[in-house]
């Protein structure tokens, strides 16, 4: 604080109010002997902040002269070598700290129930034009050849990062874009502040996950921690175990997770690639936080569980293949046809088939019901088509117990029926009990009426008709199959806002600024 006071008060800050100098350019005019301490100065000059917000118009002048010096800075430290020397990374660092380390406005969009991402445009950041530059000359700073991380390690310390990672609840997407690349960044070259990154992002997650359920920059720190998993080194620590289950799977039960699932179910799958043996853990923790009443975040559940039986191992498959297919029964059955459609795509993937056909006599007893029953009454006629399609395919797989599915659910049909009679029967003598009663015409009532609960059992002829049913249809419904039809909920065109939309898209992704290749985590 007190060096930011000096900086806005005396030389350096009456110079930019008062004089508005401009100093010699690093190159070509600066001589090379004093480029460095020029280059420190310029340095200082940019800790000079203003305003953006209450006075837009203010300062214009000022304003475009430290512009113009975090533009040239940038260059400057762009296209020439020796320039990071050891004075200059205090000033790099201070510099940057000055300018970007705030206290970030209260969010402009409703929170809780009320919060839709999808639908809540973001609030840009009103200093954009000066923050970007100072990302930018961040950035190229970390990544110059000449740059040491024993020196830099000084300055860059466990409360410098703590810092970053609270600007990552801004609202601006590409402020967190530039954050989410220098942090990823300095997780690469600080090897001694690892640890205290993923402890600290740990801690975003858990007040996340249990006491706001509101912040803006979960997917970017899911982003980075799917590089981080992808290198971590076998086998597995009990503690990215413990991450995975105590941390990644409660994320699914978030009501915003469609703005970071893709990101959430790439950790999930990079984990049991790494260690097939949390498949079973992964899964029965899927299933536990399945959603019940939310049909588009049901789609992302299906949509993530397909990714997992994609890299799923045989042997882990059948430990959860029972609770697995009781959960894509329901789904099937779901009267949100994205919710069967997606189901059903399951029987168009070749390696899901191979598990199914290896399995099959625990998997086909305990999908026939669902499946019988809605080709017949499912209210889709695209459902119809794929549930057949999925019939013959089991049809094909072993005739045999197809055939013993269906009896079998014809059995317990009939025994539902005499069940129902039987109740239906002791009724009919309480009523006749009731009758009996010397005070019955006080109380009965005549209007009344008794309804059968009979319920529908398939004849032979059904079952017959059900083959060639599945034979006809089943091709049609595969003619008819979209493959490439987006299931995920549509989303909004928003913002609206054609100031926002417009610098969004001017916004180049952080990673155009660097040249150097990605260090391997």
């Amino acid at each position: 604080l007190f060096y930011t006071h000096l900086l806005q008060s005396c030389f350096y800050g009456k110079m930019l109010r008062q004089n508005g100098p401009a100093w010699p350019l690093l190159v070509p005019y600066a001589p090379p002997m004093e480029r460095e301490e020029l280059f420190v100065q310029k340095l200082r000059q940019c800790c000079v902040l203003f305003d953006f917000i209450s006075d837009p118009l203010s300062d214009l002048k000022y304003k475009e002269v430290k512009r113009a010096g975090l533009n040239e800075m940038v260059e400057y430290i762009t296209h020439n070598s020796d320039v990071v020397t050891e004075s200059i990374y205090p000033e790099a660092v201070i510099m940057f700290s000055v300018n970007l380390f705030r206290t970030l406005p209260p969010s402009s969009n409703p929170t809780g129930a009320e919060f839709d991402p999808e639908e809540d445009e973001p609030t840009l950041e009103a200093a954009w034009p000066h923050l970007q530059l100072v990302y930018e000359f961040f950035l190229r700073f970390l990544e110059s050849p000449d740059f040491q991380p024993n020196i830099a390690k000084k300055y860059i310390d466990q409360k410098f990062v703590l810092s970053l990672l609270e600007l990552f609840d801004s609202e601006d997407p590409r402020e967190r874009d530039f954050l989410k690349t220098i942090l990823h960044r300095i997780y690469g070259k600080f090897l001694g502040l690892r640890a205290y990154i993923r402890r600290q992002i740990n801690n975003i997650f858990y007040r996340f996950i249990y006491e706001t359920e509101h912040h803006n920059g979960i997917a970017e720190l899911l982003e980075i921690l799917g590089s981080i998993i992808n290198g971590f080194a076998l086998p597995l620590k009990e503690e990215h175990k413990m991450f995975l289950i105590r941390v990644l799977l409660p994320l699914h039960k978030v009501k915003s997770l469609s703005v970071y699932h893709p990101q959430l179910a790439y950790c999930v799958v990079q984990f049991l690639e790494k260690d097939s043996s949390l498949t079973e853990p992964v899964i029965m923790g899927l299933l536990k936080f399945w959603p019940k009443t939310h049909s588009p975040k049901e789609v992302m559940f299906l949509n993530e569980l397909e990714e997992i039986l994609d890299v799923i191992e045989p042997s882990e498959f059948v430990k959860v293949q029972e609770p697995l297919f009781r959960q894509l029964a329901k789904c099937v059955s779901s009267p949100h046809f994205q919710v069967a459609e997606r189901a059903l795509y399951y029987w168009n993937n070749e390696y899901i088939m191979s598990l199914i056909s290896d399995n099959a006599a625990k998997i086909l007893p305990i999908m026939f019901p669902a499946l019988y029953k809605n080709s017949k009454s499912h209210w889709n006629k695209t459902i119809h088509g794929l549930i057949y399609n999925a019939l013959k395919l089991f049809m094909e797989m072993n005739q045999k117990l197809f055939d013993d599915c269906t009896q079998q659910y014809k059995a317990e049909k009939q025994k539902e029926k005499y069940k129902l009679k039987e109740r239906e029967e002791i009724w009919h003598k309480i009523e006749e009990l009731a009758r009996q009663n010397p005070q019955y015409m006080l109380y009965s009532d005549s209007s009344v009426a008794v309804y059968s609960m009979e319920t529908e059992t398939p004849t032979a002829e059904d079952i017959q008709l059900l083959k060639k049913t599945v034979e006809s249809e089943a091709s049609q419904g595969l003619k008819d199959l979209k493959k490439d039809k987006v299931l995920m909920r549509r989303k909004s065109e928003l913002p609206q806002d054609v100031y926002t939309i417009k610098a969004l898209e001017a916004h180049k992704r952080a990673e155009e600024y660097l040249t150097a290749n990605q260090e391997a985590l």
